[in-house]
């Protein structure tokens, strides 16, 4: 039980003293890879001390502070999600432009084969044709939860398989 809630504490303590700066790397940006033991553990004993925690935040927080100045700013925000939103971006049109024309036509966007089907059948749980509001809310639901667990769409998998 001891060795459980120091693994909490611990856990928690490199949340509170990463959580600002992981909320700044998440700012427009999906899939955000939490950081793991071994991204903690700079020297690779097999322990977390307390001053590794620190110089991982301290390095993720100077990361997102472009200009120096100790804080994570708006403005500072707006240019970390623009740039991953552009990253993004160039992902997508170099796995789904067919033509390589270096835009993104709709049929491109499409799901390829019956997997936009497949999609509308799973969503329309009472098999009505239709998606009520309750099936809606209930796909959303279902979706976030995939996305939160690390399921979602992969910027190296193409998602028109």
């Amino acid at each position: 039980m001891k060795h459980t809630t120091f693994i909490a504490a611990v856990i928690g303590a490199a949340v509170s003293i990463t959580g600002t700066t992981v909320l700044a790397e998440r700012a427009g940006s999906e899939g955000h890879k939490r950081p793991s033991f071994s991204d903690l553990d700079a020297n690779a004993d097999g322990q977390i001390t307390l001053e590794e925690m620190q110089s991982h935040g301290a390095a993720r927080m100077a990361k997102v502070d472009t200009d120096g100045d100790g804080f994570f700013s708006e403005d500072e925000a707006v240019a970390a999600a623009t740039a991953r939103a552009k990253e993004r971006h160039a992902r997508m049109v170099e796995r789904l432009d067919a033509d390589k024309d270096g835009k993104l036509s709709l049929d491109e966007m499409k799901p390829k084969g019956d997997r936009g089907a497949k999609m509308f059948e799973r969503a329309d749980a009472d098999k009505s044709g239709g998606i009520s509001e309750a099936e809606f809310t209930e796909m959303t639901k279902k979706m976030e939860q995939h996305m939160r667990k690390g399921h979602g769409p992969k910027d190296d998998k193409p998602a028109n398989d």
